[in-house]
């Protein structure tokens, strides 16, 4: 029924007031408390399908990608060690195999000494070879030979496998909204369908005797509903699926039956007007025969937005903005929004900035002007952007990057430390709560998981031990990973930290030979012995480690001064040494334990790696650190860890 008050009630809606003002603060931290925590309700979509949506869950890469070793060039598969001496004045000549490796097709003859394999861009690189000469550096040679007068570097113009998406590895967050970048990174792995939260319905209703809807001839005293219009569009823009049920009058039996009718569908309604507290303002009223525990806030301390009205309704937000425009708009942005887009399962938005300072050189080519991806982190003395490019047939470069930066066609470089513009992807970019910089390892991503869930944003830049070293000394970053062995004291990490460094124990991760299930050579040995077993076999390939790692050192050791075949062959990540393993191209190599199981490869123990962290002592109270150090110590990280095969501190 309509519950117009009469004269006799007067004195009753009189004293119908705000009767406590509560801060923005106050108001946001029991709106919240009263609706989480809180499961995000989930949906299968096909990829196709899944634009703009949130991830429900983390998605962890199933394969490497590039799943091998490819060439980034159109040219010949060569090894390096033959084209030492190449020079202009002093060619080397060398033999064609007879076959050409193109997209799609795999090698079947090895690169012997002295021998090339024509190959095209993306084809595999084979059995032997470590490098890739450009076709345009060749001369023929007669039928079957060609001509080369440079020298190749090893892993010139190749793409290692994993070197772009390494296998277990976190390759899109919950929360994540899925864009085109997004869905190519899926697509690269093979990802036809991702588990994404379902948007929440939300239900939105203008009350007033006097709006009009858009379209309508305007009457006297009457004015076009504009809030529902805005407020629609903003809910679709935060992750809501939006459904404008139209402007009610201010009749309280019928905006109650609107109501009620709108939370049976929805799991979020949005009104605008009716909470000023004038006589035909009758929402606030309803509300309290709606749910518990009903009306959380009414009155905050914003200006506009005072007469904001917070409400849950057995477990579904009711929120009831001012009838003005900018003050909806206001209290919407500022008050709604984290609330709906956390129900969204979406990250907290903010603003993003665009001067940034160059850590690192950036080398560019003469007469091109290049468009570098980089990634925008908090340093000492402002923001600071990372170049983030993996190759050129890299995905996640251009997924994980917050904005590019322009280098002249006239300049062949960009020093470290130029203050450059960053022009941003997104209108809105969030500096990351977290940065660390280094050597990367899965259980990173299982540490740092709880931080995600809790809405901090944490960024990982892959750069290695050393490199990580560098930046943590330049205040860049809050941690670097890092698993260093010092001969001289048979320690790891700790004599590596200079001044304005802590040492934080991370995990131990046991490092060893790999080989293929089955192999004569290895079973059964030690490592040291099989490494005997290799040296001894010409025929034995190995695949090495990049210098500056970890794993480097300890595979020199094993070789004391040895150079077999292969060792110029130097991935930078444990599944490339994995993979190339697996698929043949080598046949021994030095991984950790977890890699070689989930490849399904021999494994032989050699030592326990630390895997530890730099902390930068002077960033070690910010909050972002502290949660770290919680979530590293805490339980449920320890047990992640040892699930995974790690050896917690």
């Amino acid at each position: 029924m309509n519950s117009t008050p009469s004269p006799n009630n007067r004195d009753a809606l009189d004293q119908d007031q705000f009767l406590t003002i509560l801060s923005r603060e106050d108001a946001l931290v029991r709106f919240e408390a009263a609706l989480f925590p809180r499961a995000v309700p989930s949906e299968p979509r096909a990829l196709a399908n899944a634009l703009g949506c949130a991830l429900a869950e983390d998605v962890i890469a199933p394969i490497d990608v590039p799943p091998f070793d490819r060439s980034n060039v159109d040219g010949f598969a060569v090894r390096s060690a033959d084209l030492a001496s190449a020079g202009e004045a002093s060619p080397v000549r060398v033999i064609l195999n007879d076959e050409v490796i193109a997209c799609g097709t795999a090698p079947m003859r090895p690169v012997l000494s002295g021998t090339a394999t024509s190959i095209a861009t993306g084809g595999p690189v084979p059995r032997g070879a470590d490098a890739i000469v450009m076709v345009e550096h060749t001369q023929p040679a007669g039928p079957r030979a060609i001509e080369i007068r440079r020298a190749a570097s090893p892993g010139q113009f190749v793409s290692y496998a994993g070197s772009d998406i390494a296998r277990g590895e976190a390759l899109l967050r919950a929360g994540t909204l899925i864009g085109s970048r997004e869905i190519g990174m899926l697509a690269a792995c093979g990802i036809a369908q991702i588990t994404v939260a379902r948007r929440p319905r939300v239900a939105i209703l203008s009350t007033g005797d006097e709006l009009v809807q858009p379209g309508s001839p305007l009457r006297p005293a009457a004015i076009y509903d504009t809030n529902g219009a805005i407020v629609t569009a903003a809910i679709t823009e935060n992750g809501g699926e939006a459904a404008f049920l139209g402007a009610i009058p201010d009749d309280e039996a019928q905006l109650e039956a609107a109501m009620r009718d709108a939370l049976e569908t929805s799991d979020m309604l949005v009104l605008s007007g009716g909470t000023s507290k004038g006589a035909g303002d009758v929402s606030h009223r309803i509300i309290a025969r709606l749910g518990k525990p009903g009306i959380i806030a009414h009155g905050v301390a914003l200006k506009p937005g005072k007469p904001l009205c917070l409400a849950v309704c057995y477990g579904k937000p009711v929120v009831i903005l001012p009838g003005f425009p900018t003050s909806a708009m206001f209290t919407f942005h500022d008050m709604i929004v984290p609330v709906l887009r956390r129900m969204a399962g979406l990250p907290p938005r903010s603003d993003a900035k665009v001067s940034a300072k160059i850590p690192v050189r950036i080398a560019s080519e003469l007469g091109r002007t290049e468009f570098v991806m980089v990634s925008l982190i908090e340093g000492v003395d402002g923001l600071v952007a990372y170049p983030t490019g993996k190759g050129s047939g890299a995905i996640t470069s251009f997924a994980q990057a917050d904005g590019f930066l322009r280098i002249d066609a006239l300049a062949d470089q960009m020093p470290a430390g130029t203050d450059t513009e960053v022009t941003l992807f997104t209108p809105h970019v969030r500096v990351p709560d977290l940065v660390i910089v280094g050597s990367h390892c899965t259980g990173l991503d299982l540490v740092t998981a709880p931080l995600v869930r809790a809405g901090l944003s944490v960024r990982s830049i892959a750069i290695g031990s050393l490199g990580g070293l560098a930046a943590a000394k330049r205040g860049e970053c809050d941690f670097a990973p890092i698993h260093l062995f010092d001969d001289k004291t048979e320690t790891y990490n700790t004599p590596y930290l200079t001044a304005g460094l802590e040492l934080v124990p991370g995990w131990r991760r046991m490092q060893g030979i790999v080989f293929r299930k089955g192999d004569t050579r290895f079973e059964g040995l030690s490592a040291e012995a099989a490494v005997r077993a290799a040296l001894a076999d010409p025929a034995c390939i190995m695949v090495n480690r990049n210098q500056g790692a970890g794993t480097r050192i300890l595979i020199d050791r094993l070789l004391a001064g040895a150079r077999p075949d292969g060792y110029w062959n130097q991935p930078r990540s444990h599944n490339a040494v994995a993979a190339a393993v697996a698929q043949h191209r080598a046949d021994w190599g030095m991984t950790i334990a977890p890699v070689a199981h989930a490849s399904d490869l021999g494994f032989i123990p050699f030592a326990e790696e630390h895997y530890d962290f730099a902390l930068v002592t002077a960033r070690k109270q910010r909050a972002a650190v502290q949660a770290f150090l919680e979530a590293l110590a805490s339980q449920e990280g320890r047990a992640a860890l040892e699930r995974a095969g790690f050896r917690p501190a």
